[in-house]
């Protein structure tokens, strides 16, 4: 993809910066100036021009940009990536003032999830959980034994957090909330390098 300068600020977007006060109007963000404007009803939106606006720049074209990122072998376990994320897709993030990122896993013993960014208890609270719910060893009524025993209780957890996410887009950075952060949980116990397709629309 085309690399541009990178923008000044950082690429995540807090939602704590966009909150409103009680007394005031939520933030518009405008496809023309990039700056905050106002409405009535608290919600943050993205303004796009018309195509039968009349424009003397044209009207606002929607633009695609795709690259693949490959995370390293990770311990089973769940796992912050939004610094290797965002640091991959940065100067194409740039190019975007109101879109959407699209974040496909592709892979079945592994899975995609937007979870708590502060406190690394509540990654290993989560392995606990999925290693609970989910029966593992001999006595675990699997058929399916062939890559080991792991492997098909890692189907079944990839399945119920699932591959892929979407993730808004607002002047160049991820809009996620303050505590939120991208997850990649890795179900097997001998990980292999992990690949993630990032898809980004928008205007």
């Amino acid at each position: 993809m085309k690399a541009v300068a990178l923008a000044s600020a950082p690429a995540i977007l807090s939602s704590a910066s966009l909150r409103p006060r009680r007394s005031a109007a939520a933030a518009t963000v405008s496809s023309d100036s990039g700056r905050p404007l106002r409405n009535a009803r608290g919600a943050i939106r993205c303004e796009v021009a018309s195509s039968s606006a009349p424009s003397a720049a044209g009207p606002q074209v929607a633009r695609w940009a795709q690259r693949t990122v490959v995370i390293p072998p990770q311990r089973r376990g769940c796992h912050l990536i939004t610094p290797k994320i965002v640091n991959e897709i940065r100067n194409d993030l740039a190019e975007f003032k109101c879109g959407m990122a699209h974040l496909f896993l592709q892979h079945t013993s592994a899975s995609l999830t937007i979870n708590e960014n502060y406190d690394s208890d509540v990654q290993a609270d989560t392995e606990t959980f999925l290693s609970r719910i989910v029966p593992e060893g001999p006595s675990a009524p699997w058929r399916h034994t062939i890559e080991g025993p792991d492997d098909m209780p890692a189907h079944i957890k990839s399945s119920m957090f699932g591959c892929s996410l979407m993730i808004p887009i607002t002047n160049g950075r991820l809009n996620m909330g303050t505590w939120q952060g991208i997850w990649l949980c890795e179900h097997r116990d001998h990980a292999t390098p992990r690949q993630i397709v990032i898809t980004l629309n928008g205007i």
